[in-house]
């Protein structure tokens, strides 16, 4: 399960571009916290502080406390927006919720068990359909990470959704198909020499 974080924020009085250049100048982020049928809250943070749960790699699908607005604020971050060359973080959107709200989360997928696929072994090529998983699930229990194992699996392999074990509670986002998470497909030297092109499956969308 993803850890709780949890950042410090200061709420805005003044709103508007000019305003918030003038707060990234002075190390904050401007954010608005929405939702739960509560009026929207404009708010800073810490660049630096941001920018150390950014790095966690799960900060999107992890349950953000925010504090110092008056009263802890349990929030799931639903949008950061980066400059295009610096790539410091320009805003964040955080969404209010319940401690066991339903939420939709997009979730790592990690591949596990690679020395055991033969496809690989004999030269396949693991071709990630979708790095993510969209997943419904219970605030108190998003998990950290959807994990797939390659055992046995041989060129021209294709992993559905259908074939991969959630965690107990999560359901995918997506149900009105079997979507491909991935397949092994032949590189094109062993595609060339033995016919095998058919084998590599054109990704879903």
């Amino acid at each position: 399960m993803s850890d709780t974080l949890t950042l410090s924020a200061e709420t805005r009085e003044r709103a508007g571009k000019g305003a918030s250049r003038a707060m990234r100048r002075e190390g904050r982020v401007p954010a608005v916290v929405y939702g739960n049928k509560q009026e929207a809250l404009s708010i800073h943070l810490e660049e630096k502080a941001l920018v150390k749960a950014l790095s966690t790699g799960h900060f999107m699908n992890s349950v953000v406390m925010i504090d110092g607005v008056g009263e802890l604020v349990r929030t799931l971050p639903k949008d950061v927006q980066f400059h295009p060359v610096t790539d410091r973080p320009l805003h964040v959107d955080f969404l209010r919720i319940g401690e066991h709200s339903t939420v939709t989360v997009a979730v790592p997928v990690v591949f596990t068990d690679e020395e055991q696929a033969p496809g690989i072994k004999r030269g396949g090529v693991l071709n990630i359909v979708r790095h993510e998983l969209e997943l419904v699930c219970d605030a108190a229990d998003i998990p950290d990470q959807i994990e797939i194992s390659l055992a046995g699996l041989e060129v021209g392999a294709s992993i559905h959704i259908s074939a991969v074990q959630l965690p107990q509670g999560a359901t995918s986002a997506i149900d009105d198909r079997d979507f491909t998470i991935a397949t092994i497909v032949a590189p094109s030297a062993l595609k060339s020499s033995d016919g095998e092109g058919e084998t590599e499956a054109t990704p879903e969308a």
